[in-house]
């Protein structure tokens, strides 16, 4: 009996003394799937093993706006993740919901290892940081929009491949010379709302919407009602009669239209890149947005995409710890640069960059640095993104009434009139919902 007493009493210290050394589990809510979710299980069993504190439980839970409403559901049924990867249309929606969010600056600083804005990129730091600069979730896979075109088919229209056009009206030009040289479309664009209007004015440190795209308060109302726009749409709408643009839908479906061949020029996210690559069978460039060079202030930087990690609020200090550390790691040059060339979202650190640009990367992948010098800029109150309630939804608006625009079904100034009015409609119902 005793040896059995013995027997238990020291398997019973065994035991506590490994619990006493038990990992912390963290766990991390995400939206990547397919490739890009294999990266991210790369990522954190690295980050697993090179510790023994902390253990990432990555799970897949859908797409963003999937993902955001379970964790959001999780959080009021007492059981939020530690980390939510969020898309960055639902910034001001996280930001507002009362009492679920641990600001990542503050948690660092709390456990003793600040994390410092001044790392990243300029305009992605800037998305998703306070009005004082303090990070408020951590930045992740950050894309911006640039132009991509067909160097085949500028060949064959006797444009030169290696002077991609700069500003609006060299793009109608070169669409004009495609199209006389036999393709089906000179111009197309993916991602209409965020590219033809929002990074449109960030390019040219326009207004999208009052009190700082939304940065300086709930009262924000959309301003894309201006000349600059009527101008710009007006632009388009004129190619598009002529058929040097063509509309080809909304999100990303117009991929198809360039990687096919099809179409000479396209401007896209820099996360296409990789697929352009794999799918497209033809030479292909990569330059900056177009801009207006009537428009003094442009141009100025584009604004960012892809998605950020929040942190739950009422998580113990050993979890924020475990975070924190997870956030160092992404963060760190080599993380970074890795993620980046993995992936083809943009090193969001400098560091990052630098370390990719000193291993000879962008000479081997001509035209891959062009979004992250669109991007590290220091950014204007126009230019830092925009940061609405009910951004998805405002956009639906917007894709729909371009439809209509560059179908000729109404004007310009009237589809962007109805843009704005429905757009404030949902806006003021978001400011009444959060006060």
């Amino acid at each position: 009996m005793r040896t059995t007493t013995f027997t238990l009493s020291l398997a019973t210290a065994i035991a506590m003394m490994g619990s006493a050394h038990a990992a912390t589990e963290i766990q991390f809510w995400h939206s990547m799937e397919g490739a890009l979710g294999d990266r991210v299980n790369e990522l954190t069993e690295k980050f697993n093993k090179s510790q023994s504190d902390y253990v990432i439980k990555p799970s897949y839970k859908g797409n963003y706006g999937e993902s955001m409403n379970a964790g959001i559901a999780a959080f009021r049924a007492g059981n939020a993740p530690d980390i939510l990867q969020v898309f960055e249309v639902g910034t001001a929606t996280m930001m507002n919901a009362k009492g679920a969010i641990q600001p990542v600056q503050e948690m660092s600083e709390k456990v003793g290892k600040p994390l410092d804005p001044k790392n990243f990129i300029g305009a992605v730091a800037g998305y998703y940081s306070s009005s004082d600069g303090k990070l408020i979730s951590m930045p992740f896979n950050s894309s911006t929009p640039v132009l991509y075109y067909n160097k085949d088919a500028f060949k064959k229209a006797g444009l030169d491949p290696e002077n991609p056009p700069k500003t609006w009206d060299e793009v109608a030009a070169a669409a004009k010379k495609i199209r006389d040289a036999g393709y089906e479309c000179g111009y197309t664009t993916s991602w209409p709302s965020w590219i033809l209007l929002e990074n449109f004015a960030a390019w040219h440190n326009l207004p999208f919407a009052s009190e700082d795209n939304g940065f300086g308060g709930l009262n924000a109302r959309l301003e894309t009602d201006k000349p600059q726009f009527i101008e710009h749409l007006t632009f388009l709408t004129n190619m598009s009669k002529e058929g040097t643009f063509t509309y080809g839908g909304r999100g990303d479906t117009s991929n198809a239209l360039f990687t096919s061949g099809n179409c000479g020029m396209f401007t896209g996210s820099s996360g296409n890149r990789a697929n352009i690559i794999k799918t497209g069978k033809f030479e292909f460039g990569t330059s900056t947005l177009p801009y207006y060079n009537t428009l003094p202030d442009a141009p100025q930087n584009s604004i960012i995409g892809g998605a950020s990690l929040w942190v739950f609020a009422n998580k113990s200090d050993e979890t924020y710890k475990g975070i924190t550390d997870f956030f160092h790691f992404l963060s760190s040059p080599e993380q970074a640069a890795a993620w980046h060339q993995a992936t083809g979202y943009v090193p969001v650190t400098t560091d990052g960059y630098r370390l990719t640009k000193e291993a000879g990367y962008y000479d081997e992948n001509v035209g891959a640095d062009v979004a992250v010098k669109q991007l590290d800029a220091l950014t204007t109150e126009n230019s830092r993104g925009v940061r609405l309630g009910y951004l998805p939804q405002i956009r639906d608006i917007e894709d729909g009434e371009m439809e209509k625009i560059f179908s000729g079904q109404v004007s310009p100034e009237q589809g962007l009139k109805t843009m704005v009015q429905r757009g404030n409609e949902l806006l003021e119902r978001f400011e009444k919902s959060v006060k």
